[in-house]
């Protein structure tokens, strides 16, 4: 009889078990945690900074997040400027303008003064009052005719509280055997209403000019006496008083004011 052999013994299975420690779950949740633990932390670090280095680190949070779909912006208040000098008056716009010429005209006719001023809104910004040169003064004459008193004052009258800068244009005909000398008539003429304004205090001299421009504007012809009347004439040309409001001139190169 053979022997038996013993049989070897059955290895115990060995039970499998789980990796150990937390969950996998457990870390990025905690990850999570600890990294709006730092952003909030951050914010509190960064409470005192101004709106722009404040937006410009939670651009740089956005980035790394991966939320930069749209730009950051800058949500600042932009410094004040201070104001350019400012005028006695300030400057009116031409709605302004339109309301004064509607209030000189109302003033004008009811006076009835329309016979002797003709006024003309020119340019949107400029107002004519237009005064033949007769009712200023005598044929040929640089001096005022006494008689123009009353109206120059009346004019000054209607200007003084007005946001407006006054220019005098003397004009003439074009009938001379000097062709200086309807220049310098023109001339003294528009100096001779500026100097009656200022030696009476109605105007003051800084918000006036005086012109002349002999018959170079004419506003008719110089071939009948009727036109040649029309062109002899004063013009009162007002604008709004805003600064240099005379310096940009739309004469042309030719013309020579005083």
């Amino acid at each position: 009889m053979t022997e038996e052999q013993p049989q070897p013994e059955e290895k115990k299975k060995e039970k499998k078990s789980g990796p150990s420690g937390a969950p996998a779950w457990m870390v990025t949740y905690s990850d999570l945690v600890t990294l709006l633990l730092t952003f909030f932390v951050l914010l509190l670090s960064m409470a005192s900074l101004d709106p722009v280095r404040f937006t410009e680190a939670s651009s740089s949070l956005r980035d790394a997040f991966g939320m930069h779909e749209q730009p950051a912006q800058v949500d600042f208040t932009l410094p004040i400027l201070p104001s350019p000098p400012k005028t006695e008056f300030s400057p009116i716009n031409q709605t302004m303008t339109v309301k004064i010429y509607r209030k000189i005209k109302t003033l004008i006719d009811a006076d009835e003064l329309t016979k002797d001023v003709e006024m003309i809104q020119q340019d949107g910004d400029t107002i004519i009052l237009r005064i033949d040169d007769s009712i200023l003064f005598e044929h040929g004459e640089t001096k005022l005719n006494p008689k123009a008193y009353s109206l120059l004052r009346y004019i000054s009258d209607i200007i003084r509280p007005l946001p407006l800068r006054l220019r005098i244009e003397g004009h003439s005909d074009s009938v001379t055997t000097n062709p200086l000398s309807n220049w310098d008539v023109s001339i003294a003429r528009s100096v001779a209403v500026l100097r009656f304004y200022k030696k009476g205090d109605h105007l003051p001299l800084d918000r006036m000019a005086a012109a002349g421009y002999g018959a170079q504007k004419p506003v008719a012809t110089n071939d009948t006496p009727e036109g040649r009347a029309k062109n002899r004439r004063v013009d009162f040309v007002l604008k709004a008083d805003t600064i240099n409001s005379f310096d940009r001139s739309d004469n042309n190169p030719n013309d020579i004011p005083f």
